[in-house]
This record gives C-alpha cells, sequence and structure tokens, in this order.
C-alpha cells in the first residue's frame, strides 16, 4: 500500500491539510472543516497508478518542531525511519496572484528526498487529483534510488541493473540492441512494440547527443543508459522503473528474492530435471557466448556469459566434473551437464542461476520454475517398470586408493596420463546412450568412512563398488558396504574391479569377489582401467545407466551379452549424430 503523509507546516494549523483531503474525497470544497480527517484508503481501481493509497492527515502538534519548512525537512531526512519520498505542497493557490516556486525550488534543489513540488487549492479544486497522483509516482517511481542531482547522473546501482538488462537483452552477443531486439524489450517492458518511425526517432536522439551512442544502427550500452537517464531527467522515472521491475528489482535495485526464487514444490522421492525449452534457452545463452564458435567456452567467454550474475558460480572445480576440450576449456556437452547437474542436487541454485541470466523474461515464461520438471515418485517408476526421468544418480564407493577418482574421470574421457590432481571434484556427469535414449549418469564420489554415510550419499539410483584388483584387501570394504547398506535394499548394484591393467591378485575376504556377487545375485565384477594411451572404454557406463533405468531386470538378463548390447546399439552413433547436427546449427546460425 502507498502510504501518504501529508503534513507540510510547522504552524499549529489553517494550512489547508484537511480541506485537500476532504476536497479529495468529495470533489467539493468542504464549508465545514473538521480539525482532523479520519483516515481513508482510496481504491487501487480509480487511481492512475492502479494502486491503493492510504491518506492519513497528521495532526502538526504531533511534530514538536518550528519555525520554518528546512527544520522539518532536515528532521525528515536527518533520521534513516523517515528516508521516504517528500513532497512540497503549496496550498491555497487561489489567495495569491504570483507562484511561490521561485522560493520553494531552492529547497527542493538542496534535498534529493524531495521528489517534486506543487501549487494547489482545496477551494478552486485546483491540482487537488494531481498532488495525490506525484504522491503515488513518488513512492512507486523515486528519483532517490536512480539519480544523482548533484552529479546529474544515475547512480552506481542503477548504471549496474540496467547494465545486466542491456546484456540479457542483447541477444546476439554483439553489445548492440539492434531493431528486432529493441523491439522485444519494449514488448516484453511495456506490452507494445515500437513502430518503425519511433525507433529511428529514439536513435536519432541518441546520435544527436552520443558520438558512440548507436553503433551498426543499433543502441549500445552508452546509448541504453543515456535514455534512462534522459527520462529520469524530464521526469519520466516510471519507464525506467517498469523495465527495472519487469527484469526482477525491487526498490532498493537489488534482485527481487520472489523474482529469483519462484516456489516450487518438490514432494519426496522426486528429483528435478531441466525441461526442454530450459535447454533450448541454455543452448541459446551458449551459441551467444562462444564466438569463435568452437562449441566450447575459453575462460574470456565464460566470465562475459556470467558477467550478469553478481558472483562467478562455477569454480575451477567443473572442470573436473564434466567435459573439457584439449585446452582445458569446458565444452558445449560440459556445459549443458553442469547445469543438469546442478538441477538435479540444488534446484534452488538453478533457479536462481536462470533467473540471472533473464530466462522468464528471454523464454517468456511466468518464472523460472517453468523451466523445471519434477519426476514422478520413484516408487511409480517401480511399480510401473519404467520411467520418464532422464538423469540417473550412481553413487560411488570404494576405500581409499581403489580408483574411485580414476573412474569418475574417465567417464569424462579422460586416461591416467590426462587426470589432473588439482581442484577435485567428487562429482562427474555426463550423456550416456540407452536403447538410443539419451540419458544423464551422475557419478558421486562417496567419502569412504562409515561413520560419515549421510541419507545422501545413500540415496540413489545405482550403487558402485570399486576395489583395486592388486590390493588383497581392497574388496573386504565393498563387501562390508554392501552388507551394511544394500543387501536388503532395492537399489541395484554393480561391482567394479578398477585398475585391471595391473596383476590380480587374492582378496583377502572369505569368498571371491565374483562368488560374492553371484550369492548376492549381482552382475559379475567389470574389469575396468583408465590407464591406457586412448579414451577409457565407457560400456560399464552404459551398463550403470541401464541398471539405474531397469532397476527390475532380472539377475538372468543382467548376465544375458544379449540384454547389454541392445541397450548400447547405436550409443556411439547417436553420440556422434548428436554432435555433428549440433556442428551443423552453429553454422547455418
Amino acid at each position: 500500500i502507498c502510504h501518504l503523509t501529508v503534513s507540510l507546516s510547522p504552524s499549529a494549523a489553517k494550512v489547508g491539510k484537511t480541506s485537500l483531503i476532504m476536497s479529495l474525497v468529495s470533489e467539493e470544497f468542504p464549508d465545514v472543516v473538521p480539525y482532523r480527517a479520519e483516515e481513508i484508503t482510496i481504491p487501487a481501481d480509480v487511481t492512475p497508478e492502479r494502486v491503493p493509497t492510504h491518506i492519513v492527515d497528521y495532526s502538526v502538534a504531533s511534530w514538536c518542531i518550528s519555525s520554518s519548512y528546512c527544520l522539518l525537512i532536515n528532521l525528515l531526512c536527518g533520521v534513516d525511519i523517515f528516508r521516504v519520498p517528500l513532497i512540497l505542497v503549496g496550498n491555497k493557490s487561489d489567495l495569491v496572484e504570483h507562484s511561490s516556486m521561485e522560493t520553494i525550488l531552492p529547497i527542493m534543489n538542496q534535498y534529493s528526498e524531495i521528489e517534486t513540488c506543487v501549487e494547489c487549492s482545496a477551494k478552486n479544486l485546483k491540482n487537488i487529483s494531481e498532488l495525490f497522483y506525484y504522491a503515488q509516482k513518488a513512492v512507486l517511481h523515486p528519483t532517490g534510488p536512480l539519480y544523482c542531482p548533484e552529479k546529474k547522473d544515475m547512480k552506481p546501482l542503477c548504471v549496474k541493473a540496467l547494465t545486466r538488462i542491456f546484456k540479457v537483452s542483447d541477444l546476439d552477443n554483439d553489445g548492440n540492441l539492434n531493431d528486432n531486439e529493441l523491439n522485444f524489450f519494449q514488448r516484453t517492458c511495456f506490452n507494445t512494440p515500437l513502430e518503425p518511425q519511433a525507433l529511428e526517432d529514439v536513435k536519432n536522439v541518441v546520435r544527436k547527443n552520443l558520438i558512440d551512442g548507436v553503433c551498426d544502427n543499433g543502441l549500445t550500452l552508452k546509448g541504453f543508459l543515456f535514455l534512462h537517464t534522459l527520462f529520469i531527467q524530464r521526469g519520466r522515472h516510471e519507464t525506467t522503473w517498469t523495465v527495472l521491475r519487469r527484469f526482477g528489482y525491487d526498490d532498493d535495485l537489488e534482485l527481487n528474492q520472489d523474482y529469483l526464487f519462484p516456489p516450487l514444490k518438490i514432494p519426496p522421492d522426486c528429483t528435478t530435471e531441466l525441461n526442454h525449452n530450459a535447454y533450448l534457452f541454455l543452448q541459446s545463452v551458449f551459441d551467444k557466448h562462444d564466438k569463435d564458435r568452437d562449441c566450447a567456452l575459453s575462460p574470456e567467454e565464460l566470465r562475459d556469459l556470467f558477467d550478469v550474475f553478481p558472483y562467478m558460480p562455477w569454480g575451477p572445480d567443473v572442470n573436473n566434473t564434466v567435459c573439457t576440450n584439449d585446452q582445458g576449456w569446458i565444452t558445449y556437452q560440459g556445459y549443458l551437464s553442469q547445469w543438469t547437474l546442478t538441477t538435479y542436487l540444488d534446484v534452488q541454485r538453478c533457479l536462481e542461476y536462470l533467473g540471472y541470466l533473464g530466462y522468464s523474461i528471454i523464454a517468456e515464461q511466468e518464472s523460472q520454475a517453468a523451466g523445471i520438471t519434477v519426476t514422478r515418485d520413484k516408487k511409480i517408476d517401480l511399480q510401473k517398470r519404467q520411467t520418464q526421468r532422464s538423469v540417473f544418480r550412481c553413487n560411488v564407493f570404494g576405500d581409499i586408493g581403489s580408483g574411485k577418482s580414476g573412474f569418475l574421470q574417465a567417464f569424462l574421457g579422460r586416461n591416467l596420463m590426462t587426470i589432473k590432481e588439482e581442484h577435485r571434484s567428487y562429482y562427474a556427469i555426463n550423456t550416456t546412450y540407452v536403447y538410443g535414449q539419451e540419458k544423464y549418469l551422475l557419478l558421486h564420489e562417496v567419502f569412504p568412512d562409515f561413520d560419515y554415510l549421510s541419507d545422501a550419499d545413500l540415496a540413489c539410483d545405482i550403487v558402485c563398488l570399486v576395489y583395486d584388483v592388486s590390493n588383497p584387501y581392497s574388496f573386504e570394504y565393498c563387501a562390508k558396504v554392501f552388507k551394511q547398506y544394500f543387501m536388503d535394499s532395492k537399489t541395484p548394484c554393480m561391482m567394479v574391479a578398477a585398475k585391471s591393467d595391473l596383476p590380480e591378485v587374492k582378496q583377502m575376504y572369505g569368498c571371491s569377489p565374483l562368488e560374492f556377487c553371484r550369492r548376492h545375485k549381482m552382475p559379475p565384477p567389470q574389469s575396468f582401467t583408465c590407464n591406457a594411451a586412448s579414451a577409457p572404454n565407457r560400456d560399464i557406463y552404459t551398463k550403470l545407466t541401464t541398471m539405474a533405468m531397469y532397476p527390475h531386470v532380472s539377475q538372468a538378463d543382467l548376465k544375458s551379452s544379449t540384454f547389454w548390447l541392445r541397450a548400447s546399439v547405436g550409443a556411439t552413433v547417436f553420440a556422434v549424430l548428436g554432435f555433428a547436427m549440433y556442428r551443423v546449427l552453429l553454422k547455418t546460425r
């Protein structure tokens, strides 16, 4: 609600405060004026700004001050609790023949909190509606947060916000807003496109005032900021505020929490994924910043992409979480994988990130939540023996030195020679193909300490138990984890015999790994090594994804080579074809 306080005089009474309110309500000058008007609320539908306005008639006796307007203004402006917009009102203009504006304007210029000055007459009904309109406007579209009168320029926070808005609206990232982008911006903020002549008129105004305000017939950032400075200087604050609020900013020029974190209900045993529209949007963001079209983001391109964020959201560990090229730059596939990971592990963070990128505005959706799919309860998937999910979590267990980290990095195409130890990540995510369908497999390396196993460590779609074939005591840990946590669960498990390039030794346990798997109806141990000159074999990751997708599959099927062949058929073809199609799309763009 817009609260308007009418108390402009240090004298005892008789300045016309109550008369102003009575004249507004009754639309005629009252014959009898009460000592104080009752509090009233003007409904939103009868006000130009469409907001309810609460009017309070304050008695001057409550202020305990005297002598001059300046003392009152100093009181109001000098205490934080009173840092609200002010309007200087000269009432009873019907009793004088001259204007008092020459006296008032120096006071207005001295105090930035004073939004405007207006002369009115309760008796003649002069400027009564205008007065309360200005009051609404001062609250809804204040000058203070936007503009510094002393410097005659916008304040840094306003420049920062408008710069982000410009970058989000610059859909091709060429540093200019072309006619299509300007029209989209206009329609987004004001629900109407600009006529071609109006567009040219706007650009001509900028050209006359700024040498570099227009480039290649598009509006530059400098030109964009100049226009908003001009709007403010000409008293059209509502134009800039409409833009700011459409892009999620609050009265303090910070992104609104309701904008960044829209409500999203996630029932238990459900997961979160990006939907098709969100992936299309993120692809467009990648294309926008991949200026050299090498299907990877250099450090400079990545910084440019996240320039609309208040902080850098991805640390160096991301390079060990997703696929990178030979230079260590995040590839197109790695970029989408990281977004998929964030959505799965921390959907609120994903909503925040999409908000910074302007998803709801550019994709023309109600909020970022429209880009998220909440999957159905996993129990229903088990009952129906099918799933619509695209992301599957595999928790990787193993003793220290068993080869877990190498197993994760091999999923990203790295062998022992190319694995980097610095900025270690406990996650790895990449795509796999099962029955020709692209799925994401999320590997999570669990810390090998029984005392620290949390519900998150145990909640997954499949368990991978890794042991070192060359260490006789390595398998025992896997057997203990399985018996204590997973033997009676419905979560499928796979045993991985890592470092298979080394001589295999007998495991110091009651039975061999093969016999253990047979007893507990698990597939036989899968041999694995990342100590090879070429990229590690990906078949094991396809098997893990298949078991996660079809946890009901029988032991007999899991032993069948035909089953695995059917599951993995076409995987390489689909992967290569997908990448080739992306290159073609880039060329057409």
